[in-house]
C-alpha cells in the first residue's frame, strides 16, 4: 500500500489515465478495427457499488469524479482518457474507488501497442503508478488498483488483475475480491 502524501501533506487530487496507439495498418487484406480501451472509477461504501465513472457516465453523483471523454480510437499523444478525482469533495460514505481499464472492441491488451494506464499526482502531476498493458496479455480488462479511505490520507494498491470484461459492469464480480 503507498499513502498518498506529498510534500504539502495528503494528495487531495488525483488523476487515472489510460493511452495506447491507434490501428494503423490492415491485416490480411481487411481494414483493421480500431481500438477503444476505456477508463472507469467505481466507487464503493462497505464493500457495495455505489457509483461508478465510465464512458457512459461522465460524472459521480456528488461530482468529485469526473471523466474527461471518450476516445474510441486511441488517436492523439499520451493521455487518451482521463479520469480525475477530488478527494476533498467524494461523498463521506465512499471508502473505496476502484480504477479499471476494458477494451470495449473486445480487443486483449496483447493486441494494443504501447497501451498503459497510471495514476497521478492531480496537484503536481508526479507519477504515482504506472502499468503497461500489455503484461495483462490475453484479456480485455484490467483492474489497475483500488484506492482506500485511510484517515487522515488515502491509500493506493496496486493490483493488475487481469480481466474478462469488455465493459465496467462485466468487471465488477470479479473486483469485489479486491477491496478488502
Amino acid at each position: 500500500m503507498m499513502v498518498l502524501s506529498g510534500s504539502g501533506g495528503a494528495v487531495q487530487y488525483v488523476k487515472m489515465a489510460v493511452g495506447w496507439d491507434p490501428v494503423r495498418r490492415a491485416r490480411f487484406g481487411s481494414r483493421a478495427r480500431d481500438i477503444d480501451l476505456n477508463a472507469a472509477a467505481l466507487l464503493y461504501a462497505g464493500g457495495s457499488l455505489v457509483d461508478a465513472v465510465y464512458h457512459e457516465q461522465l460524472s459521480s453523483t456528488d461530482g468529485a469524479v469526473r471523466h474527461h471523454g471518450d476516445s474510441t480510437t486511441g488517436e492523439g499523444k499520451g493521455d487518451n482518457e482521463v479520469i480525475t478525482v477530488d478527494l476533498t469533495r467524494l461523498a463521506a460514505h465512499v471508502d473505496a474507488i476502484t480504477f479499471l481499464v476494458t477494451c470495449y472492441t473486445g480487443q486483449t491488451f496483447a493486441e494494443v501497442e504501447n497501451a498503459f494506464c497510471r495514476l497521478v499526482d492531480g496537484g503536481t502531476d508526479r507519477e504515482l503508478a504506472r502499468y503497461d498493458l500489455a503484461a495483462a496479455g490475453a484479456a480485455p480488462g484490467l483492474l489497475m488498483g483500488v484506492l482506500y479511505r485511510r484517515e487522515p490520507a488515502w491509500e493506493y494498491r496496486g493490483v493488475e488483475l487481469a480481466l474478462q470484461a469488455r465493459h465496467p459492469v462485466e468487471a465488477v464480480p470479479a473486483i469485489a475480491a479486491h477491496l478488502g
